[in-house]
């Protein structure tokens, strides 16, 4: 590791490319061994964290001051966008009547390195006349923070990335780090979907999901590929070249959707009977296939498409009788895919 005072006396116009790029790397490599021994503390009191904030009834209150505090933050929002509300309480403002908005429902996220902030120190027993659950982040795992808390998930590193081991860096990562795990672990053990996460991202190309409507952009009228389940095989394969949606909707004789033959339909028949000259559509088309209806959102659509790796979508109505189309395509050029 490069020493600062060292790094003082070279001039730094004079410092080779070589030497930036070994220092960066070493920074690099410092900081990815702070997150990666974190592993060794993943165990009971992780589990009894997610216990805490998983039965959390108010919100989670992330606390921290300084380099702790950005990294809060972040914590905080990640929470937030991901299914766990979550609000950042500064410690210092705390004290001067910003306390008031933490209630007995609430669960405390308390972040120092030391475990010694004075900042923090001081909101402390407020949190405790609440009795709201305390999870402590801390790199100090005999101190104040760490003995308080009901909770402490270790945040140490061996030593920070900065030359003169002081300023927050492999330190603040690690706390990231954590925080991101246990965003992630919450996401997983409330079954949250990616639907849920474009309801908190109405904006951008996240938003574009559910500013439409699966109505908005079906295609509709003459350009669906409709056919009868009575037709033949090989007129249903002129239909879905014609139309160049990969496949057709096949109705009943209530014009109802009975199913639907694809582009894979064809090859898998085309294989199993080289001559399907005399094979009826409804013989080998798909059975009850996927389908939506035109007031769900485009999310939901691709959703489908992306589960069960298909490209097209038949749109119904209340009675299943098919009123559009929604290809993969169309996503795409709306931005929802």
């Amino acid at each position: 590791m490069y020493n600062f005072h060292e790094l003082r006396e070279v001039d730094m116009v004079a410092m080779t490319l070589s030497k930036i790029n070994e220092l960066a790397k070493e920074v690099l490599e410092i900081e990815a061994n702070s997150i990666l021994r974190l592993k060794d503390t993943i165990g009971e009191e992780f589990d009894k964290a997610i216990d805490i904030l998983y039965n959390c009834k108010g919100r989670v209150i992330v606390t921290g001051m300084g380099k702790s505090g950005l990294i809060g933050k972040k914590i905080a929002a990640t929470m937030s966008s991901t299914g766990t509300p979550a609000y950042f309480l500064h410690p210092a403002e705390s004290t001067h009547g910003d306390s008031g908005v933490i209630t007995r429902e609430d669960a405390i996220i308390a972040i120092s390195n030391s475990g010694e902030t004075q900042e923090l120190m001081n909101l402390l027993p407020l949190i405790k006349r609440f009795g709201c659950p305390m999870i402590g982040m801390t790199g100090n795992l005999n101190s104040t923070l760490a003995r308080t808390s009901d909770v402490t998930l270790d945040i140490s590193v061996e030593r920070e990335a900065c030359p003169l081991g002081k300023a927050p860096t492999a330190s603040t990562t690690a706390t990231l780090a954590m925080g991101d795990t246990l965003a992630v672990c919450l996401m997983e053990k409330k079954g949250f979907t990616k639907e849920d996460f474009l309801m908190y991202h109405p904006s951008g190309k996240l938003g574009k999901g559910l500013t439409y409507k699966v109505r908005d952009l079906m295609i509709t009228g003459d350009k669906m590929p409709l056919v009868s389940d009575t037709e033949s095989f090989t007129s249903v394969i002129n239909t879905i070249s014609e139309y160049k949606l990969g496949m057709a909707m096949v109705l009943d004789s209530d014009n109802k959707l009975s199913g639907v033959l694809t582009d894979g339909d064809i090859r898998r028949t085309i294989i199993k009977y080289p001559d399907s000259s005399n094979i009826k559509v409804k013989d080998v088309m798909t059975l009850n296939p996927k389908r939506i209806t035109s007031d769900a959102y485009a999310a939901s659509a691709l959703n489908l498409m992306e589960k069960y790796s298909i490209t097209a979508l038949a749109v119904v109505d209340d009675n299943n009788i098919p009123v559009g189309v929604i290809h993969v395509h169309d996503l795409l050029r709306a931005g929802v895919a």
